[in-house]
């Protein structure tokens, strides 16, 4: 073996072992290297893991403050919504809401009241089928309406005295969407203050009257004596005409005499009186008249009130008279008493024809009558009776007939 060779020899057992001592650290470090990249990998995945774990919890935690939220805004919206129908139903004056079509939204519990209708009648219908005119009008229209007071006939026929506004009715971004009405029951308020108009207007001419008949009074004694005369002197074919006179001076001397009952002022005898007693004592006074009338009787007794027995009793026959005169034709009278809070409330009801509302304000007028005999006095002195005791005679008529009420304070202590 040359040297050549020898030293090839040589060459290949150090690569040879070279390759023995490496080769296994080579795949100790490759092995090594992928169990770190291995490693890496799973550490990557992790964090993954987790970070979306966390936004996923943090995402829930969102949620449930968020549904904490809605519950809270819609207990709050609630809230808000009873309190705002609280106020509504709690005002005194009637509010009706109309969409624009006019037809009805929402009434609240005054409204129902003063128009004689419930809102689950009225909601969704039009204007015009609750409404009667004027107000229908005034509604349709549509305009802006500031405070105005008017007259106005339910449905049922009931008659009030309305103080009133008409408005748009607006949203939060302040777009009209509908209509809306608000209106006050001046009915009472009106009432006394036709009462205490009449009251001055019948002072006054009360103060002027009471001379007047006085002076009438004395030509017609003389004229009543004179016919006496001629009654007893006048031939056969005169004494028609003398006693035609006669009696159209009678007819004037009762008017004069309730005349001189409706000036003279009037000084009241107070004892404490029964009104169930009293008119069922006036009741019989006049039943005698009423032929073809029947009579309901509605007495609460054990009643007590300080009333001038003889007065009261000539102003309650005066209204039971007028009641059987209503019904020529027969019908039914209705005479009751009860008890209204600190008053007594004696009515009397008839069913026949009704007086128009045109003349419901001038009835208790001196001289105004409907009647062909009629003095005009009849009512005007059971007003002045009525309010001499401290009370009020109120109207309430239609179709089914009219309804005299008087109302007089109930006696304290009693």
């Amino acid at each position: 073996m040359n040297h050549a060779t020898l030293i090839l020899v040589s060459l290949s057992f150090i690569v040879l072992l070279l390759i023995l001592i490496y080769i296994p650290r080579a795949v100790i470090v490759f092995n090594k290297k992928k169990a770190e990249e291995k490693d890496s990998a799973v550490t990557e995945v992790g964090f993954v893991v987790d970070t979306f774990h966390d936004v996923v919890s943090k995402l829930k935690e969102k949620e449930r403050e968020l549904e904490l939220l809605r519950k809270t805004a819609e207990a709050r919206a609630s809230e808000i919504e009873i309190y705002n129908e609280d106020i509504l139903q709690s005002v005194p004056s009637g509010v009706v809401s109309f969409d624009r079509t006019l037809c009805i939204t929402r009434m609240n519990s005054a409204a129902e009241k003063i128009l004689d209708c419930r809102e689950s009648e009225a909601a969704g219908k039009a204007y015009a089928e609750i409404f009667t005119s004027p107000l229908s009008e005034i509604i349709a229209r549509k305009q802006t309406l500031e405070r105005t007071d008017m007259g106005y006939t339910t449905r049922n026929g009931k008659r009030i005295w309305l103080g009133l506004n008409l408005s748009p009715l607006k949203d939060s971004t302040g777009t009209v969407i509908g209509q809306i009405l608000v209106f006050t029951d001046l009915t009472e308020l009106k009432a006394f203050q036709s009462q205490m108009e009449l009251r001055e207007r019948l002072a006054n001419l009360g103060e002027m009257s009471a001379g007047i008949a006085h002076e009438l009074r004395n030509p017609m004694a003389v004229i009543s004596g004179y016919t006496k005369i001629l009654s007893r002197k006048a031939e056969s074919a005169q004494l028609p005409a003398v006693e035609a006179i006669s009696k159209e001076i009678a007819v004037m001397d009762r008017i004069i005499t309730d005349f001189l009952s409706f000036a003279r002022p009037t000084e009241l005898v107070l004892t404490e009186v029964d009104p169930a007693e009293l008119l069922e004592t006036c009741i019989s006074t006049v039943e005698n008249a009423a032929q073809g009338i029947s009579i309901i009787k509605q007495l609460e007794t054990h009643l007590r009130i300080q009333a001038d027995e003889i007065l009261l009793r000539q102003a309650l026959i005066n209204l039971l008279q007028n009641a059987l005169e209503a019904m020529p034709e027969g019908g039914t009278l209705t005479a009751g008493v009860r008890r209204e809070q600190g008053s007594v409330v004696v009515t009397v009801s008839d069913s026949g024809h009704s007086i128009p509302p045109e003349l419901q304000d001038k009835i208790f007028l001196p001289f105004f009558t409907t009647k062909e005999r009629g003095t005009g006095l009849g009512l005007s002195i059971v007003h002045k009776v009525v309010v001499s005791h401290g009370g009020s005679l109120t109207i309430d008529s239609a179709e089914s007939g009219t309804t005299f009420s008087v109302i007089l304070p109930y006696a304290s202590g009693a």
